[in-house]
């Protein structure tokens, strides 16, 4: 479902666009969902097209001399103050399977949960400095144009323990994005009462950051054309293995508190109920890990095409799909008639692949200084207002979750509502 981006302003390096290839190719958007993008990752490469050119010098415009713009995320609506953690873990039953010379699978998690006042303690980055510095260096937001925000967590907060244990939701990134990719979506459903958990998916990741300032950069062959192409059917089964050990090892923490968690969210984490929402491939991420056996209780597809057996075999679990404003993914069409259990397929006019993403909202803050017209953001995030576009995604991912974790009613679920006429109910209802 994903776009080839369009050209912005010269005075944006060449890296920051997908090649002009994809444009003329007709590229589907089965196979452009799968694509690195450089406008999330600042990776020049399409799925159906070569890298672009090196980066072009800028031409100097009206305003080069102004300061970058101060990115935000919009405020959660949730009642709860936010802590977040990161952790990093290391899978060695699993040699690193894209980079041969690393013996052992690591990644990088982040948990977003509900926490106690927590004064003093910093506000976490939306992206550690070194990786940071990594994912600056192309793409649309440029250290001479943006400087990225803080988030609403805590970094290190102790977990409020008020309301018991709560349920637990996996997220898992686009190809070639990060674990803060959607975090104006994680914020929401943490500020809710959830537990959120973030993957960073190495080498699949534009970039990663260990412990010790370590970055590890996106490592993935090149892609092919072809509709089942054979690396992003192994990425799909990587991420899945991710995710399966996550779960694991999140238990195996709980269980012998030997590794430390902030106070009290070891006491707090449910991983009896646990669910899983992804955007592009970490939406048929999340497809796939139900159908592999993950256990998970139900899933959201954030506009990803889906890969691999579960397209043919379907799932019995709850299952959401959210698409951008457009209608023609076959992998959808064909996985809908074997969706055997609870079911809804959503199509957000006015959005494009990253609005589900914070470019939904960070491009429309950096736009005067890159010299962006509203048509030119349009082609990246669709003409609905941001805002109102993140509301909705909120809305309805929280009502998803509420209704499959925690047994609330959801209407807005059960067909269209003249308070969200926006969204379109293109399947029916189980």
């Amino acid at each position: 479902m994903q776009r080839p981006a369009p050209s912005l302003p010269s005075s944006i390096p060449k890296t920051s666009r997908i090649s002009e290839t994809s444009r003329t190719t007709g590229i589907s958007r089965r196979r452009a969902v799968t694509a690195g993008t450089a406008l999330a990752a600042g990776l020049a490469v399409t799925a159906a097209a070569p890298a672009a050119s090196a980066p072009a010098s800028p031409r100097r415009v009206p305003g080069d001399e102004q300061p970058p713009v101060r990115l935000v995320l919009p405020r959660p609506s949730g009642p709860h103050r936010l802590g977040t953690v990161a952790l990093h873990l290391s899978d060695r039953s699993r040699r690193d399977p894209w980079v041969a010379a690393r013996p052992v699978r690591e990644l990088m998690v982040q948990l977003w949960y509900p926490a106690r006042a927590a004064a003093g303690l910093p506000s976490a980055p939306w992206l550690t400095r070194q990786a940071a510095e990594v994912f600056q260096q192309t793409g649309y937001l440029l250290p001479q144009y943006a400087t990225l925000p803080d988030t609403h967590a805590r970094t290190g907060a102790a977990a409020d323990p008020r309301g018991g244990r709560r349920p637990v939701i996996l997220y898992s990134h686009g190809h070639g994005q990060h674990r803060g990719s959607s975090t104006a979506l994680v914020e929401e459903l943490a500020g809710h009462g959830y537990i959120v958990v973030t993957i960073d998916h190495t080498y699949d990741a534009g970039q990663v950051e260990f412990p010790g300032g370590r970055v590890e950069k996106y490592a993935m062959p090149p892609l092919t054309d072809e509709d089942d192409d054979p690396t992003i059917l192994k990425a799909v089964d990587v991420r899945v293995a991710d995710t399966r050990f996550v779960l694991e090892e999140l238990s195996r923490r709980v269980r012998g508190r030997r590794d430390p968690l902030p106070h009290g969210l070891g006491d707090v984490l449910d991983l009896s109920r646990t669910a899983m929402f992804g955007h592009s491939l970490g939406g048929a991420t999340a497809a796939s890990a139900m159908a592999a056996g993950v256990p998970i209780a139900a899933g959201a597809n954030l506009d990803g095409s889906l890969f691999g057996p579960v397209v043919a075999e379907g799932l019995r679990k709850p299952f959401l799909l959210m698409s951008e404003d457009a209608d023609n993914d076959p992998s959808w069409s064909e996985i809908w008639p074997r969706l055997r259990g609870w079911r809804r397929r959503l199509r957000l006019t006015g959005t494009r692949h990253f609005s589900y993403t914070d470019y939904e909202t960070f491009l429309p803050q950096v736009a005067d200084r890159l010299g962006a017209t509203d048509e030119q953001l349009a082609e990246i995030v669709g003409p609905l207002d941001g805002m109102r576009a993140v509301e909705i995604q909120r809305r309805f991912l929280l009502a998803f979750f509420d209704l499959h974790l925690r047994g609330r009613g959801a209407p807005i679920l059960d067909g269209p509502s003249p308070r969200y006429p926006e969204v379109r109910f293109t399947g029916g209802a189980r």
